[in-house]
């Protein structure tokens, strides 16, 4: 009972951000991350519908809980990528990229997208999270549920595959 008295007082001296400020954070953290994190989902997935589902209910889901959120950007980035995988296990296969990802993109991009459409969809995120949105090995783990040791190995795997991949293009 004592305990709940303190809880109580510490609340009412230290309130938390308002449903206002809590909005104008993330509506900062859509604009600095949210077209990276798009990228990241549809590099991933190779679905631009997935991708634009993933990140639209990851921020909605970020919006109803407010302020039980301490870190907006990771978790939003969590969730979008375990959104996108949740969508793409529910469709019951693995997406086929399209052969023309975005129109008018410059080469090296159109390259790595067919490169990365030949990996297996978690070594295609670990890699796309590690070196591209530059999350550590226990930051992947936790977004695709994986472990620690496995996200090492698919980035392992996906980095010795897309070498090999993007090198037969250039001889």
């Amino acid at each position: 009972m004592q305990d709940e008295a303190v809880e109580a007082d510490v609340k009412r001296d230290h309130p938390g951000p308002t449903d206002d400020e809590v909005e104008r954070k993330l509506e900062s953290v859509y604009r600095e991350h949210g077209a990276r994190l798009w990228r990241s989902v549809l590099l991933a997935s190779g679905n631009r519908e997935v991708a634009d589902d993933a990140i639209a209910e990851a921020f909605a889901q970020a919006l109803r809980r407010g302020r039980a959120l301490r870190d907006p950007a990771a978790w939003v980035w969590r969730a979008a990528f375990r959104i996108a995988a949740g969508e793409l296990k529910e469709r019951g296969r693995m997406p086929t990229f399209p052969a023309d990802p975005v129109i008018g993109m410059p080469e090296p991009f159109i390259d790595l997208w067919q490169a990365l459409a030949k990996l297996p969809m978690k070594q295609r995120a670990s890699v796309v999270l590690a070196d591209y949105a530059g999350w550590s090995h226990r930051e992947i783990a936790g977004a695709l549920g994986s472990s620690v040791s496995a996200v090492g190995v698919h980035v392992h795997r996906a980095r010795k595959r897309l070498r090999d991949l993007l090198e037969d293009d250039v001889v």
